[in-house]
């Protein structure tokens, strides 16, 4: 697990945008797997502007979103698939019909659970999973107690979550309490996987994702596990690290070596 530490959210957003881009100019026909929630969406901003720039092209991509609200239609405001559209998608060059969100509005959400496998599988795989982490260590809505072997399925979501989550939705507004997720093992089947983290309300999260245990009790911990994993988080995520000033001293010499080698 490599752990990047920056001074602010800016700087993490710049990062994480700048490995997307390299993945793209590598791979045109990358299979990107993607997150919804406030961390993502500066990354998606320089993705954005980087197309527009024409440095990179998603002519040839195909996208995995990792979750969606079960009981929510993806025309629905609050609905993951409207986030991307607004976010990202509706200002790429992509082919929409090559952006795969989990059907919230699924007839048999069971069924359709299997069928995104199917269909990660069929696109030959995830080439580099982007991840947000959860106050309870959760990543997609893979909440504390999730087998971390687990694939895409219906999942409960935790008062923590829904709590958390409240805010984008009205006081009188119906809030799903269930989700489709990608499962903890068909993240780790992603080639690469990048978890971005701001802010101290995170700090507790990413100390017990990169010093404690491995446990169904932080989900995120399942990375530990992980060949290519790379945390970019912010100063104040990273101030309850033990090792911190390790990590940046790690970080710093890999960039050394990265230039000497013209990574």
């Amino acid at each position: 697990m490599q752990i990047v530490i920056l001074k602010d959210s800016a700087s993490v957003a710049e990062y994480g945008a700048n490995i997307f881009i390299k993945q793209l100019q590598k791979k045109a026909d990358s299979v990107l797997g993607l997150a919804t929630g406030s961390t993502p969406v500066s990354l998606y901003q320089g993705l954005i502007a980087a197309n527009k720039a024409k440095q990179i092209s998603f002519a040839s991509v195909k996208t995995f979103n990792l979750d969606e609200y079960l009981g929510l239609e993806g025309t629905h405001p609050q609905s993951y698939r409207y986030f991307m559209n607004e976010q990202l998608f509706d200002h790429i060059d992509i082919d929409k019909s090559q952006t795969f969100v989990p059907p919230g509005d699924a007839e048999n959400p069971i069924e359709a659970c299997q069928g995104y496998e199917e269909k990660i599988k069929a696109a030959g795989g995830i080439d580099i999973q982007l991840l947000g982490i959860g106050r309870n260590g959760h990543i997609g809505f893979n909440e504390p107690s999730s087998g971390l072997m687990s694939r895409t399925r219906v999942k409960t979501l935790t008062k923590a979550t829904i709590d958390d989550n409240a805010r984008f939705f009205a006081v009188d507004e119906y809030q799903p309490h269930l989700s489709i997720t990608m499962g903890i093992g068909t993240i780790l089947d992603a080639k690469k996987v990048v978890l971005l983290a701001t802010g101290e309300n995170k700090a507790d999260a990413i100390k017990a994702t990169v010093e404690g245990a491995l446990t169904a009790a932080c989900p995120a911990s399942a990375l530990q596990l992980h060949q290519d994993a790379v945390l970019v988080i912010d100063e104040a995520a990273a101030s309850k690290l033990a090792d911190c000033d390790f990590y940046k001293h790690i970080e710093a010499e890999n960039q050394k070596l990265m230039a000497k080698l013209g990574l």
